[in-house]
Parts: structure tokens; C-alpha cells; sequence
């Protein structure tokens, strides 16, 4: 890397640290006033956002960027509407900087417990998705973190202007303007440059593909969030009601396939597997879905659809345990719900996880013995997202158990100080 890429990190860095220290004391007030500021610059600034994204796909078209990756770097105004709202929706929660937990009086007399705290300055490296820009930004100034941006050169022009308008408007409201920094540099060695800057980055949390991610988990000095990855199952019980079945599966795998909460595997009883297969295959096919089936779930399929439209092919071993992030899904037909959690322990990525049924045992067990970051009964994974549970955003999904879990929202993104009060107390 040259000195001038150094330098660039090197200043950020340094800056973003100054500014954390301030940042962490600043009233919640001047912070909802710059979160404010940024959701009513999104939807003043569209026309300018949207020529900067429209430069980044016309360049992703050029280079041949995948239909996924091109529809995670598309902005519209419909995605811009709903950025800002998000941005509203982080600005009306609770300031968790300050909060005091777990109180009580020790028997010596000493109070003691806990204050909510910043983590410091949270480095992030994501790929594609230029709402990860503003997502991001306004949830560690709203849990008063400073941010270090580093975005991928798919989206340079759109993280540029987005980065922008975020720093423009926290200064605005009285945030120390360093408080949100963007690496301007796309040069991969920035991002190991990255890594090593532990005395200026508290946290990593790396957004985009598995390689990315287990390079920076491999390489990074300081702690990261890591996750993402979704290879997400929805598994149809015998006891399923299969109308809700149909519709769960749907919306799990398309109403945006490109995304990490997509469903990736279907895996359906054999009990219903008659009934169930050809419904949802009808409907999937409509949607221009390619399944990749079992030999069971082939010949049921095979029998009851034969229409146009319906794309099957024979599963290879790789379709298990695979992110397809596109209209492609695999189908698995299972013998009970232990199979079931068999199949799901050994090719789950530990993201998110469904069952459909109406037996109160199984979901239960299925809550009780899945291990993800989300469990959900009669419900699609599209809800994996801290908009949908109520954060407002996310700063990522984390798939590991250290620190956080699942979306990362405010509480994630704070840590916590030991406080203690005595009255002249010496230890004996």
C-alpha cells in the first residue's frame, strides 16, 4: 500500500478515536437531532444519491456484477424512503449510553453494579449494499460509537455521497464531525491495513461474502462480529397447516433471494411431502424458482407438476449446506423431525432456522434443540433483520455467540462499566 493510502487510514483512525471520546458523552438530544437530520437529507438528496448509484450499476453492468450483487447495490426511491425510516425508527428508541443495571447493596455496604457504555470506534468493511452506509452511521452515533467506513468499489460513488450526507449532518447537530469517517481508498490492501489498527478500531464487523468475512475473522488484531452467512431451512411438519406452509415458503425464498435471510433448503415430512410439493412448487414456479430435489421430493414433483414453468433438477451433495442467494432453493423430503434437526445441525450456518407446524412438541423442540441466531415457528427467516424486530437497523447479523447475537442493534453495539459506591469503605 502507498503512503498516501497509510496516511489516509492512519488519520481517519485517529480522528475517529478522538471523537469517540466525546462522542460517548454526548446527550441524546444533539444525537436524535443528527439522526433526524440524516433521514430528511435521504429523502431531500435522492435525486443526487440516486445519479451516484446510477454510475455505480451502470459500472457493475459493465463489469458483469452478478444479478444478486447488482440488487444489493441498487437504490431506488423506494429504498431510500424506507432508509430514512429506519433512520426514525433508531432516532425513537432508547439512548442505551448511560442506562444503570443491576444495582444492589452488598453486605458490607458497598452499592455496586453497571453502566452502559460505547464500545469506542467500530471498523466495518462491507461489500455491495450502499444502506449499509447509513444503517451503520446512525446506529453507532445513536449508541455513541465513532465508525470507521470501508466500503467496496462496487458502490464507491453511492457510499461516497451517503457518507457525506451522514457526516454534513451530524456536524450540523453538534456531533464532533470525525465521529463518522469513510475510507475513500478501494484498494484491497486497505482493508489489512485495517485490520492491524487496534489502537484505533475497537471492533471489526465485516458485511458481504464468506470470503471476506473469514479473512478479516482470520487476520483482524482487534475483536469482530462476524456472521452473515445465511444458509436458512424451513422445515414442513407433518402437522404443518399447508396453506401457511405454501405462503411461508414463498416469502422465504422470494421475496428477495439475494439476501442472507433467504431461505436455502426446504426439507418437508413425508407424511404431507403428496400435498405439500406440488402446492408450493406451483407457486415457486410462478416466481421462476429452480429446485434442486431429493429423490423423493423429485418424483412427487415430477408426477404432479409436468407443466411449464416448473424448473427441477436432481440435488448434488453440494446443494446442502449452500447460500444459493438467487431463485434456487433445494427440497428434501425427511422421515420425522429428527432427521429434520439432524439435517439442519449439520449444514446450518447457524443463522436462521423455521419449522411450520401446529404441534406445540415440536416447535418446542424445534425452538429448544435448533442452535441459530434465530428460531422461528410458522414464520418466514425474511425476518431476520433489525428493522423487522424492532432496532430500527442493524449493524449486521451476527452469527457467533461472543459478544452478540443476531442483529446487531443499539444494545450490541455498547458494553458496560463496573460502578461503585461506598461511604469511606476500605477492604479488610
Amino acid at each position: 500500500m502507498t503512503s498516501v493510502k497509510t496516511n489516509e487510514l492512519l488519520q481517519k483512525g485517529r480522528a475517529a478515536k478522538a471523537a469517540a471520546r466525546r462522542l460517548a458523552y454526548l446527550s441524546t438530544e444533539v444525537k436524535d437531532r443528527a439522526l433526524e437530520g440524516i433521514a430528511r437529507g435521504l429523502l431531500e438528496r435522492r435525486d443526487a444519491i440516486l445519479a451516484a448509484n446510477a454510475r455505480d450499476m451502470a459500472a457493475g453492468r459493465a463489469e458483469g456484477l452478478s444479478d444478486a450483487l447488482l440488487d444489493r447495490l441498487l437504490l431506488d426511491e423506494q429504498r431510500l424512503a424506507g432508509m430514512a425510516s429506519d433512520v426514525r425508527a433508531v432516532a425513537a428508541l432508547p439512548d442505551p449510553v448511560g442506562e444503570v443495571f443491576d444495582m444492589r447493596t452488598l453486605p458490607n455496604g458497598l452499592v455496586v453494579g453497571r453502566r452502559r457504555v460505547p464500545l469506542g470506534v467500530i471498523g466495518t468493511v462491507y461489500e455491495s449494499r450502499p444502506n449499509v452506509t447509513v444503517d451503520i452511521s446512525v446506529l453507532c452515533l445513536k449508541s455513541g460509537n465513532a465508525v470507521v467506513l470501508r466500503g467496496g468499489k462496487e458502490a464507491r460513488h453511492s457510499n461516497g455521497a451517503l457518507a457525506a450526507l451522514v457526516r454534513e449532518q451530524a456536524a450540523a447537530a453538534g456531533v464532533p464531525a470525525d465521529a463518522v469517517q469513510f475510507i475513500e481508498s478501494t484498494d484491497r490492501a486497505v482493508v489489512d491495513q485495517m485490520l492491524k489498527l487496534k489502537d484505533c478500531i475497537d471492533l471489526l464487523v465485516p458485511r458481504g461474502g464468506s470470503g471476506l468475512i473469514e479473512h478479516v475473522r482470520d487476520h483482524a488484531a482487534m475483536p469482530v462480529v462476524a456472521g452473515g452467512i445465511g444458509v436458512c431451512h424451513t422445515y414442513v411438519d407433518r402437522a404443518a397447516k399447508l396453506g401457511d406452509a405454501v405462503r411461508i415458503v414463498y416469502n422465504a425464498k422470494v421475496q428477495r433471494p439475494t439476501v442472507c435471510n433467504a431461505l436455502d433448503t426446504i426439507l418437508v415430512h413425508r407424511e404431507v411431502a403428496g400435498a405439500f410439493l406440488p402446492a408450493a412448487g406451483a407457486e415457486l414456479a410462478k416466481a421462476g424458482v429452480e429446485l434442486h430435489c431429493d429423490a423423493a421430493s423429485l418424483t412427487i414433483l415430477k408426477s404432479a407438476s409436468g407443466g411449464p414453468g416448473a424448473r427441477l433438477r436432481p440435488a448434488v451433495q453440494e446443494d446442502w449446506g449452500k447460500e444459493f442467494l438467487a431463485l434456487v432453493a433445494a427440497v428434501k423430503v425427511v422421515d420425522s423431525l429428527d432427521e429434520a434437526l439432524q439435517h439442519i445441525e449439520r449444514y446450518g450456518s447457524g443463522h436462521s432456522e423455521a419449522i411450520v407446524t401446529e404441534d406445540y412438541s415440536a416447535a418446542m423442540r424445534f425452538l429448544a434443540e435448533v442452535d441459530a441466531a434465530a428460531v422461528f415457528v410458522n414464520a418466514s427467516t425474511r425476518f431476520t433483520d433489525g428493522s423487522q424486530f424492532g432496532l430500527g437497523a442493524e449493524v449486521g447479523i451476527s452469527t457467533q455467540k461472543m459478544h452478540a447475537r443476531g442483529p446487531l442493534g443499539l444494545r450490541e453495539m455498547t458494553s458496560y462499566k463496573w460502578i461503585i459506591m461506598g461511604r469511606g469503605h476500605v477492604r479488610p
